[in-house]
């Protein structure tokens, strides 16, 4: 098995543990303030697992310019964007429906990365993604109404706008990764996605917290006060984007993302294994269509 596949599949486990913390964070200190634990929190860990390159393996930094900073600076608001949209989701009633159109984001990634790599995918590549992405919908939806008229007003919710925009901005965020990590050129993939996690957390805590300060001050109380859960989606959502973006240096943004649907099945196995849910029809289909998808990838 390929390196970017295994450590594909490990950031696709440990994001699935940080957005459950997340959803926890949520209804203590909100939207905004569950935003910033995912960035603020994060940043010591960034530069923990860059000191561990440096001094712990002897790999050289490699030399910073501008058009690595206009790639971060893309990613990393894009990707802000993306994170807030889809904590607001967890406010809305049909939740799991708005976060199935944020799950279009390897779709939407593969036309940002022709758009602003020239990177091609083949049909075949398409297809699985397509595949994959079906199943992560089916996945969303087998626990909704499925009447006609629930079905178009769900299609035409505000939720659903949400997700769109949310998976339009992962997707500009998965490809700006890609092309701040690509832009350094080397010593090794592993030094790139450290780098570019550094650069792109500690912009992102700054955004965050001059927005807070100028608009929710108050924020910052409640965010102390839940330091605990807060550090432990730091630790794991740092280790999860150094994971992502290893990941992106080796492998077109598109197909990483594709693969790292798999995210969904971890979900899914919780449910049934820890919480003894029943699954349905819809949902088996699902968790077919995204293995499917998946080795379509990796078979190619």
């Amino acid at each position: 098995m390929e390196t970017w596949v295994v450590i594909t599949v490990a950031a696709a486990f440990l994001q699935n543990v940080r957005s459950t913390l997340q959803k926890y964070l949520k209804g203590r200190i909100g939207t905004t303030g569950a935003t910033f634990v995912r960035f603020g929190f994060g940043l010591p860990f960034a530069f923990l697992f860059l000191g561990i390159l440096i001094y712990g393996m002897g790999f050289s930094l490699p030399a910073l310019h501008w058009t690595f900073a206009a790639w971060i600076l893309l990613a990393a608001l894009a990707q802000i964007f993306a994170q807030a949209l889809l904590i607001s989701l967890f406010s809305h009633r049909n939740f799991a429906v708005g976060t199935a159109y944020s799950r279009t984001e390897p779709a939407q990634a593969a036309l940002f990365g022709l758009i602003f790599l020239s990177e091609t995918v083949s049909w075949v590549v398409l297809m699985a993604i397509a595949i994959s992405v079906a199943g992560v919908m089916l996945i969303s939806i087998a626990r909704t109404e499925r009447n006609p008229a629930a079905l178009f007003t769900s299609l035409t919710s505000r939720t659903v706008a949400i997700g769109l925009c949310s998976g339009t901005f992962f997707g500009i965020a998965a490809v700006g990764y890609r092309g701040a990590a690509l832009s350094l050129g080397g010593p090794n993939f592993l030094m790139q996605g450290g780098v570019t996690l550094c650069a792109a957390i500690a912009f992102q805590t700054i955004v965050m917290m001059v927005f807070i300060a100028l608009r929710e001050p108050s924020e910052f109380r409640r965010i102390a006060a839940a330091w605990k859960p807060a550090l432990a989606v730091g630790f794991v959502g740092a280790s999860a984007s150094f994971g992502w973006f290893t990941a992106m240096t080796l492998e077109k943004a598109a197909v990483v993302k594709a693969v790292a649907q798999i995210e969904m099945l971890f979900t899914f196995a919780s449910t049934v294994f820890i919480f003894k849910e029943r699954i349905n029809r819809l949902e088996v289909a699902g968790c077919l269509a995204i293995v499917a998808g998946i080795l379509l990838l990796l078979l190619l």
